[in-house]
């Protein structure tokens, strides 16, 4: 007799977290509970995968039943929210990646998705008896109404573990599961309101409105460095947590980030769930888990936290909008300021776009009326902007084998002299960005990019930063090997170190840099000894621009203010504009003492220099806008970039030169190149770039997918597609 036929179970579609072009068909056992959004596993291929049940997609081929495979089971975690799968669908479609490879950053923590363990404890057996001594009688007080871990019943009641176990031994406790305790405290919104001034607190009622209403909203929130922008916007979390919705705020270098992290504790007093690299991955399985089930009301992350679990996502806040470390250039390439924007919108929420110094792309945006526009104008507390100077090299030259003018030289010396803190600011680590032979004009370069190797002296070695490779610095040079004839060429912060060290002997140093300075432990030793004046020079890269607050900072010096300008690149000024105005604003922030900036520069005629000592952010952006559309230069037209790598050159080449030809043509559209990348070698890849150009009402990506479809590419040969790049390299 045949056996009872078993019911077949109901076909779904399960998106894999995988580079894989859509979801796979799979039948669910009946005896399993699943819906869109739900965690499951399924097997695939010889292995297990995890996935999560996918939206019915339209017009989608359905595989034969018989090829069906079974899910195996279904997970004990919330399902995906219907907003992040429409995200993960909307970010794949914009940047032409596959679902899957977008799906892998929503399933960041894969062990988030099993059930949390409950841990042990006692607890009181009532109605049983037993000799009570006083030490056992303290045990059972505490114990009336909770249920403990052993050692912290016996330290809370001040015995050994040895009464606990005797508790035990006679039946007067009993182990039992304890409640899961929250995974983070929960932030008050009104612990320590503060005290807005007039223009602060308009800007925050605007923000605070678009909250209540809950509809979705972009807010450009622009104010002069100093000016309280922080205050403002944590004013808009206050009232997202008083609405009982999840608020996300996005910082450029969270994990440097104490002293805004100390700043949002004493405004809520508690701090908030966070998101970045570093963390360990029980930290990111608890933060996943309490996002995912509404427990962690505030988070603050880097641009990976855009892609976390929440299901009531109220605010969004991007800090420093402009920063182009909101770009991810690997894997799928993606700009979190403009993601974040998108999932506000799939969210009905607000996103807050905050800046000293805004993007001309999100100042458009605002002018046309596509985002809203509130700013704050003054510095508070009453302190003014600092005074920029340029010095002009070509007059003042340092030195024969220093790098500071006279200039600032005497400047630094006269603020030591009155007991305030100075900072130098150069944007390159090490000690020097070149090393030659001076016998033969050997350069030092790495043998995985297009790049020189750069001295870090301190360390006795070379390295690249772009692949990381790094070698001994070599006692004679490789190529002709003639002894002691390696001279760096150029400064990096550690050689400004050197020369500060001769020039102001008794001032004591300090070198702020992503090598010196690697995460938030070192960044708040590094805070906590220049608020406590235990340092009076400070030396730092791009990291010391922004967020930092020093109050007894009043001169900032740039090394090199041409730096960011060399290059063809199409922001090259703004970005430089951008930082060095944000590094200006490190100087003075409190109102008795005014700052000073002086900016070393062989082009103080530049429009950036002008603008710079001018304070006149507006017309350099009014200017930049005058030169980009005409030619429909972002924000007035959009680009595309195709990056061609291959480890054979020959493969990469061929494969640009058939993209090139294969390049579409019409009205509005132009392709560039193809042409070597300025990285041509980048972690033994050789690279080329093409660039499509293209007005503003042609979307790109159909464009984008005919030209993919009609090139032949080899397997050897990896072609990335960047949809807005920020970056040409």
């Amino acid at each position: 007799m045949a056996p009872p036929s078993r019911k077949a179970g109901r076909r779904i579609r399960v998106l894999l977290p995988l580079p894989l072009e859509g979801a796979y068909d799979y039948r669910l056992p009946p005896e399993l509970a699943a819906g869109p959004g739900s965690f499951v596993e399924v097997p695939l291929g010889g292995r297990v995968s995890l996935g999560v049940v996918w939206d019915e997609l339209e017009n989608a081929e359905p595989i034969a039943e018989s090829r069906l495979r079974e899910v195996i089971s279904v997970k004990p975690a919330p399902a995906m929210h219907a907003n992040l799968r429409r995200l993960v669908d909307w970010v794949a479609a914009y940047t032409l990646s596959p679902p899957g490879a977008v799906l892998r950053m929503a399933m960041s923590s894969p062990s988030a998705l099993e059930e949390p363990a409950s841990a042990s404890g006692w607890r009181r057996v009532e109605g049983a008896e037993a000799r009570i001594t006083p030490d056992r009688a303290k045990v059972l007080d505490i114990l009336a109404n909770h249920t403990l871990p052993g050692t912290e019943i016996a330290r809370a009641a001040g015995v050994s573990m040895g009464v606990v176990r005797g508790l035990a031994s006679v039946g007067l406790i009993e182990p039992a599961l304890m409640a899961r305790a929250a995974a983070f405290p929960r932030p008050i919104a009104d612990f320590a309101p503060p005290d807005l001034r007039d223009e602060q607190q308009l800007a925050a009622n605007a923000l605070r409105e678009t909250v209540i209403s809950r509809q979705y909203g972009v807010t450009l929130l622009e104010g002069v460095t100093g000016s309280g922008k922080t205050e403002v916007y944590l004013d808009a979390v206050a009232q997202c947590l008083r609405e009982g919705r999840q608020a996300l705020v996005l910082l450029p270098e969270i994990a440097l980030s104490t002293q805004w992290l100390a700043r949002f504790e004493r405004r809520f007093g508690a701090p908030p769930a966070l998101w970045h690299s570093e963390l360990s991955s029980r930290t990111r399985r608890v933060t996943w888990r309490a996002v995912a089930e509404g427990d962690a009301p505030v988070l603050v992350g880097a641009r990976s936290a855009l892609f976390l679990p929440f299901p009531d996502l109220g605010l969004i806040i991007v800090d420093e909008e402009h920063e182009t470390a909101f770009k991810q250039e690997e894997g799928v390439i993606y700009l979190a300021r403009d993601m974040a924007v998108v999932r506000a919108r799939l969210e009905s929420a607000l996103c807050v776009l905050v800046s000293a110094t805004p993007s001309l792309e999100t100042v458009t945006n605002a002018k046309d009326g596509r985002y809203a526009h509130v700013t704050l104008p003054t510095r508070h507390h009453g302190a003014s902007l600092p005074q920029i100077t340029a010095i002009d090299l070509r007059q003042h030259p340092p030195e024969r084998g220093r790098f500071l003018a006279p200039p600032l030289v005497q400047a630094v010396t006269e603020t030591l002299a009155r007991g305030e803190q100075a900072m130098l600011f150069l944007n390159r680590r090490g000690y020097a960005p070149l090393t030659l032979c001076r016998t033969c004009g050997h350069r030092m370069q790495c043998p995985n990019c297009t790049a020189w190797l750069v001295e870090h002296r301190a360390q006795r070695r070379l390295q690249c930063h772009h692949c990381g490779h790094t070698a001994p610095t070599p006692l004679a040079c490789v190529e002709c090997g003639t002894e002691h004839s390696l001279v760096p060429i150029g400064p990096g912060v550690e050689r400004i170190l050197e020369e500060v060290t001769e020039l102001f002997p008794e001032a004591r140093r300090l070198i702020m840099a992503s090598d010196t300075i690697p995460g938030p432990a070192a960044a708040a030793e590094a805070a906590r000894r220049i608020e406590e004046r235990e340092v009076d020079l400070i030396i730092g890269t791009q990291i010391v621009a922004k967020g930092w607050h020093f109050p007894h900072l009043t001169l900032v010096g740039v090394v090199d203010a041409d730096l960011g300008l060399a290059g063809g690149d199409l922001r090259a000024g703004e970005r430089t504009m951008q930082l060095l105005h944000q590094v200006a604003g490190r100087a003075g922030r409190e109102g008795a003492t005014p700052g000073t900036v002086l900016l070393q520069t062989f082009s103080p005629e530049h429009p950036v220099m002008m603008a710079l000592v001018a304070d006149d952010m507006p017309g350099f952006l009014k200017a930049e806008a005058a030169q980009r559309a005409p030619g429909h230069w972002p924000p007035f037209g959009r680009l595309a970039a195709l990056i061609v790598s291959s480890e054979d050159p020959r493969s990469a080449e061929r494969a640009a030169r058939d993209l090139g030809l294969a390049a579409p043509t019409g009205q509005g559209i132009q392709v560039l190149g193809p042409a070597p990348a300025p990285l041509s070698l980048l972690r033994g890849r050789h690279r080329h770039r093409l660039l499509l150009k293209a007005e503003r009402g042609i979307r790109v990506q159909p464009v984008l997918e005919d030209w993919l479809a009609r090139a032949q590419i080899p397997r050897d040969v990896r072609v990335q597609v960047d949809v807005d790049p920020v970056g040409f390299m």
